[in-house]
């Protein structure tokens, strides 16, 4: 019985071979016999040549083949499980680049997200033995990418982010889950859409640089209720009038030129007195009366508002700004006399600009003779009779004759020195001081 079965066996083979052979298929035939007188056959098929053995395949062994190993980073490969995180971000941003003329983002390689250009690490104060990016800086890279939403938002323990002169568009993310973030810079790119005020939420910002970007519409009035450094919000689209809580900023340095805002400068602003270094008005559509008030800034050195339609006369109180060293009100529809005590700044005080032009002024406080001499003062396009580069006659008159609202303030809200009120003011020039004497004045002896 054994040699039939034997037999059969043999003869089964061989016709499995024949096949195989024809087909040019892989075939593994496994013959076992049992401890009683069955006979196994195990036959196998697979397609392709038949790789050669190796010595470490043991198919009959008891342990599980290893897997295949990730073909991605994993978070062992890095120093902690933030940077790994961190690295994932950028790599993510990196995709969305579409120009880097610098190369920077080839350096953006390798498991080590520390030492990527623009990426630098400290360790967040819940974590401080955590070093992770901290701080990123693009000013000046050129980079251009279609939104930074993903990438910012994405780095929990950011504290500054400067992306000065790049090519980023898009709205700027909500980052109310940066905790530790204090400067924000974004300007001269191509961010849009209004004012970013999920920004304002953050308790740590102090500098918040929005400058030359396509932001539009109004400012928020709770811009002004945070306690911040430096707003810098010019070379916007912004065209609605100043909140009227314009002077609650702690701010030292509140730029807003070249917009297009509307209404009048906030009599607020006097409470920015003790804050308040430099402020830019210039280049907007601001009009009304010229605020008594701005007489407040006891420590503001730079004080500029010129080209727009503020009206009336310059107040007196002005007189107060003793730290004062540029005074720009150029270019608006100012009129009456340029105040004595306000020239007088420049002898007395720190007064080095003090620019008037294009207004409609008709005299000249005493001291203010003398900064015409030395260029301190510039009053073209005026109506001053006896100097040169003034209005004509004709255009003077026509501005007198439309109605006027704004009345003259002569206080002085503040203790001013000695020597800024020993002087009688006058109203009438020196008699030497004619147009010849101003830009030829004779040889000294």
């Amino acid at each position: 019985m054994a040699s039939r079965e034997l037999l059969l066996l043999l003869l089964l083979s061989t016709v499995l071979l024949f096949i195989s052979s024809s087909l040019g298929d892989r075939k593994a035939i496994e013959i076992g016999v049992g401890d009683g007188d069955g006979v196994g056959v195990n036959l196998g098929f697979g397609i392709g040549p038949t790789p050669s053995p190796s010595p470490l395949d043991d198919s009959r062994g008891s342990s599980p083949p290893a897997p295949a190993p990730s073909s991605g980073p994993q978070p062992s490969d890095f120093p902690n499980l933030k940077q790994y995180y961190a690295y994932l971000v950028i790599q993510r941003f990196k995709q969305s680049i579409t120009c880097d003329p610098g190369g920077v983002t080839q350096t953006w390689v390798g498991y080590r997200p520390c030492t990527y250009e623009g990426f630098y690490c400290a360790a967040p104060p819940d974590s401080p033995d955590t070093p992770t990016i901290a701080s990123v800086d693009f000013n000046g890279f050129g980079l251009c990418a279609p939104t930074i939403v993903g990438f910012v938002d994405q780095l929990p323990d950011l504290a500054l982010f400067h992306a000065n002169s790049n090519y980023f568009s898009g709205a700027i993310p909500d980052l109310t889950g940066l905790p530790y973030l204090y400067e924000l810079d974004v300007s001269n790119n191509l961010h849009f859409g209004a004012f970013p005020t999920k920004v304002l939420p953050l308790s740590n910002l102090i500098f918040l640089d929005l400058r030359f970007n396509l932001f539009a519409g109004a400012v928020p009035a709770s811009v002004f209720a945070f306690d911040l450094d430096v707003l810098f919000f010019n070379n916007n689209n912004f065209n609605q009038p100043l909140p009227a809580e314009l002077g609650r900023s702690p701010v030292a340095y509140l730029t807003l030129a070249n917009n297009g805002f509307t209404g009048s400068i906030p009599p607020s602003i006097c409470n920015a007195s003790n804050t308040l270094v430099e402020v830019l008005f210039l280049n907007n559509r601001l009009s009304g009366c010229l605020p008594y008030e701005i007489g407040f800034l006891s420590i503001a050195t730079v004080f500029d508002a010129g080209f727009n339609q503020i009206t009336g006369p310059i107040p007196w109180s002005f007189g107060c700004l003793l730290k004062l060293e540029q005074l720009n009100l150029a270019g608006n529809l100012l009129y009456g006399e340029v105040p004595d005590v306000v020239c007088r700044l420049a002898k007395y005080g720190n007064l080095a600009n003090l620019s008037l032009s294009g207004n409609y002024f008709t005299w000249l406080g005493h001291s203010c003779w003398d900064l015409v001499k030395t260029k301190v003062l510039d009053v073209r396009q005026n109506c001053i009779p006896g100097l040169p580069e003034q209005r004509s006659p004709a255009e003077c008159s026509t501005f007198w004759w439309e109605p006027k609202h704004c009345l003259p303030s002569h206080d002085i809200p503040c203790s001013l020195p000695k020597s800024l009120t020993k002087r009688p003011m006058s109203s009438t020039p020196p008699a030497y001081m004619t147009y010849e004497a101003i830009h030829h004045p004779p040889p000294r002896n």
